[in-house]
């Protein structure tokens, strides 16, 4: 039985001396495949091994290239990745908000491997990697209060000047930002979805959620700020959020929401933020048998 969360007797920090010694842990129970999960369950760790293009790994917060075809010689991608096996292991994660172990190889020290602690699936997206084919990268960070270094070799830590907010430690963690932005532009639209136009309400006032168009954080690096944001429904959040629609720049929804977007004199959208969410979109959706760019006239929008 899969099992998700800490392995009992095996805290953070521990080396393992190779893969199978790391296997028999429970840890990584893989001994060679990076993800360790299942399209239905989620993946419940991954191994870092440093020797992939396109991973970023800052310690505490890391950013995995997902699984994809490689030449064995020279660690370079041959083939566009697919959104299966480890990559929907790490989606439905992702979806889920279960944690992952995260275990390093170590380059200072052959063959050993440490366990690094728990993360969350922060964000996934899709892109293109520096050998020209698509990747799915996902954005994982560190959720116990146990910071750790990198491997010798790798990238430093972010210096203390980075544009990054603090984070709150929880197993659904969220990045604590200035909320006046996100206030205002809710207030700007009295609470209504800006998608759909429900309006939710509740005692001590009426609710939405703000979502940033460009991500925050690496590598999308979007401002924290009113022309970022849009007022939204939980439903369409999470269709935004998630790659099921985007918004064209004259405001009509393409993908799997129809309509078009409902500003206001006060709330200006820009036009650049909806571009780049758009390209991430359209890389989403590339193979999946929809035509990203359509506007489904005849499929409503479940409340």
């Amino acid at each position: 039985m899969r099992q998700f969360g800490e392995i009992e007797g095996c805290v953070a920090g521990t080396e393992f001396s190779s893969r199978a010694e790391l296997s028999a842990s429970g840890i990584h129970r893989p001994t060679q495949a990076g993800i360790s999960g299942s399209e239905t369950e989620g993946a419940d760790s991954i191994v870092v091994s440093g020797g992939y293009e396109d991973d970023e790994d800052y310690g505490d917060y890391l950013i995995y290239g997902g699984q994809a075809g490689f030449d064995p010689n020279t660690r370079q991608q041959n083939d566009d990745a697919e959104l299966n096996r480890g990559n929907l292991a790490l989606v439905v994660s992702y979806n889920k908000g279960l944690p992952v172990r995260v275990s390093r190889g170590l380059g200072s020290k052959q063959h050993t491997y440490r366990y690094d602690g728990l993360y969350l699936v922060e964000r996934w997206w899709v892109d293109r990697g520096k050998s020209g084919y698509r990747i799915y990268r996902f954005a994982l960070r560190k959720i116990d209060d146990k910071p750790i270094s990198t491997p010798a070799g790798e990238l430093p830590l972010p210096p203390a000047s980075d544009p990054e907010r603090d984070r709150i430690q929880s197993y659904t963690t969220h990045i604590v930002r200035d909320t006046l932005a996100a206030e205002a532009v809710k207030e700007a639209h009295q609470h209504a979805c800006q998608t759909c136009s429900t309006r939710i309400e509740r005692p001590g006032g009426a609710y939405a959620q703000a979502a940033h168009i460009r991500p925050l954080g690496r590598p999308h690096n979007g401002p924290d700020a009113a022309d970022n944001i849009l007022c939204l429904c939980p439903n369409c959040y999470a269709l935004f959020d998630g790659w099921a629609f985007a918004i064209e720049d004259d405001g009509n929804l393409i993908g799997a929401l129809h309509g078009c977007l409902h500003e206001v004199e006060n709330h200006t959208v820009n036009r650049e933020h909806l571009a780049y969410h758009r390209r991430l979109y359209e890389e989403a959706n590339i193979g999946s048998g929809e035509n990203p760019h359509a506007s489904r006239q005849d499929t409503p929008h479940r409340q």
